[in-house]
């Protein structure tokens, strides 16, 4: 029977799951082999199919525990003795920590697993937008924006991150510091300071249509009308 623990006493489940996020996240579900997971892991191939049955198992688990870790710290967050703000920049920065894993391998899912990691998603996006929902409701956010399109807009952001952002790469400054001192909540409060990023970025901006024939941008009244 397979070790339970490892020889530093970690659990084997929590090694193979910890290698097989971090192999995930970096090189896409189809580009990794089980048997690289197991190498990371410092298992066999045994341990993997003993504690999960298959590969595709253990990326349901791995989605599984990413959403059930998230779900309990943005539930502290949510509820910590802090003005809405603070609470809500913090579930903010948090939800980047795990995005990479998010959308690139979820159609490798089952349609049984993957319906039931969007419904766990769901709950959690849930969550999120009943603190901007509160922070609108006492005043301390602009209603302007609905609560929902705040939520779409942020995590529609953060779930593509991984696609182009690169820790080394020249907009690296400026990147961390939108994502992790100044995120999404401008929109809310219409307030940005990020080097190198202008004070409306991501505001939304006026409806402009082309008038046909003369090639001047006319901005449109309210009502939809150009003026």
């Amino acid at each position: 029977m397979p070790r339970t623990m490892d020889g530093d006493g970690t659990p084997v489940p929590q090694r193979l799951l910890a290698a097989a996020t971090r192999l995930f996240a970096e090189r896409g579900y189809d580009r990794t082999s089980v048997q690289e997971i197991v190498e990371a892991a410092g298992v066999t191939k045994g341990a993997l199919y003993h504690y999960f049955g298959s590969k595709d198992d253990l990326l349901h688990e791995v989605y599984a525990r990413v959403l059930r870790v998230q779900q309990e710290r943005l539930d502290a967050f949510a509820n910590a003795d802090e003005p809405i703000e603070k609470r809500l920049r913090l579930c903010i920065r948090d939800s980047l920590d795990d995005a990479s894993i998010f959308f690139r391998s979820m159609h490798h899912l089952s349609p049984e697993k993957h319906k039931q990691v969007r419904a766990e998603r769901r709950r959690y996006h849930e969550r999120f937008r009943a603190l901007v929902e509160e922070g609108q409701r006492t005043g301390v956010f602009s209603k302007a924006t609905p609560a929902d399109l705040v939520v779409d807009y942020h995590f529609g952001s953060v779930h593509h991150l991984s696609t182009w952002y690169r820790p080394d790469g020249p907009m690296s400054p400026q990147v961390r510091y939108v994502y992790k001192r100044q995120p999404h909540t401008r929109h809310l409060t219409g307030t940005s300071s990020a080097p190198g990023v202008p004070a409306t970025a991501g505001a939304p901006r006026p409806d402009r249509r082309r008038s046909s024939g003369s090639g001047r941008r006319r901005t449109a009244r309210p009502g939809g009308s150009p003026g």
